[in-house]
């Protein structure tokens, strides 16, 4: 089996943004087992900071035990056990009243990604020179986005953009209840990335601009997770942000591959203008040897 350094590349990066006292997002990266979370506490500071914890921790148990089932199955029993245990601390505190989380968990399956989703963070598919948004937001604003009533930028500026209708811990939930999570699969090819991030991150920055960042990926996935959020930042870092990208093993950004496309074709143009100059300069030498011995046999006569 390949070491998972082979298959693709990880880094991640948090914030708390230019507006929030403390940070409610939380991250967990596990190489080994191609598992990759992003959990968005909600419910203040201490509750919200619970919530995202607890899920980390309650996630991370349920996968790194013995497995057995189909990856799907792993992905809505782990955010389930994470959903239960949240909503029971809620009932045993006060001062954790109300306390949730949204998430977007990635589970690396053969050459296929599992992803398991409940809320507005988000995991983008970049491959091939294009981004996709692979999980849709369980909001209003996200509905209507997703449905075409609404642009990205409109989204992105509308009011109720941070209501959700799903989330995980305010109501007990088995890992099969309909309307609980989304469990969505694709293909993750080695020259593909994929993106988890918290909305405070998408809210700020739109997909192209995303692109935009991660196409200067250079084999250090660390360094394109700060960019991300360093660029929420300057644009306004209203939100708490969480950026964890992915690389695969044959990943690079569309910027380096058409350098390296550009590059070829002048190489091969100077090879030819060489051939072409030497051979042009040899026929010149020719001609003018043939004058000179011309000229030699018939002198001008005076």
């Amino acid at each position: 089996m390949m070491a998972a350094a082979a298959k693709w590349r990880a880094g991640v990066s948090t914030d708390t943004g230019l507006v929030r006292t403390s940070n409610e997002d939380r991250h967990w990266i596990d190489e080994e087992h191609g598992i990759f979370l992003v959990v968005d506490g909600v419910g203040g500071r201490a509750a919200g900071e619970t919530a995202a914890e607890t899920a980390i921790e309650a996630i991370r148990t349920e996968l790194t035990g013995e497995q057995q089932d189909a990856a799907e199955a792993r992905v809505r029993r782990a955010i389930a056990a994470a959903n239960n245990q949240i909503y029971e601390m809620a009932l045993d505190s006060e001062a954790l009243h109300g306390m949730a989380c949204v998430l977007t968990l990635a589970l690396v399956d053969g050459d296929q990604l599992v992803i398991g989703h409940v809320g507005d963070s988000r995991l983008y598919l970049i491959w091939n020179g294009g981004i996709r948004k692979l999980t849709p937001d369980h909001s209003p604003v996200g509905e209507g986005e997703d449905a075409g009533e609404l642009t990205e930028q409109q989204a992105m500026l509308h009011p109720r953009r941070h209501e959700v209708f799903r989330d995980v811990g305010t109501q007990p939930h088995g890992a099969g209840d309909e309307g609980f999570i989304e469990v969505r699969r694709c293909i993750f090819r080695p020259d593909a990335a994929f993106l988890l991030c918290s909305d405070g991150l998408s809210d700020l920055l739109p997909a192209a601009a995303i692109r935009e960042i991660v196409e200067r990926y250079d084999g250090d996935a660390a360094a394109v997770a700060r960019d991300l959020v360093e660029a929420a930042n300057e644009a306004g870092g209203k939100d708490n942000i969480t950026a964890l990208f992915v690389a695969g093993s044959e990943f690079r950004g569309p910027a380096r591959h058409s350098t390296t496309r550009a590059l070829k074709p002048m190489k091969d143009r100077s090879a030819v203008w060489r051939v072409l100059t030497g051979r042009i300069a040899f026929l010149l030498y020719g001609v003018l040897l043939g004058i000179l011995l011309w000229a030699t046999l018939h002198p001008l006569r005076g």
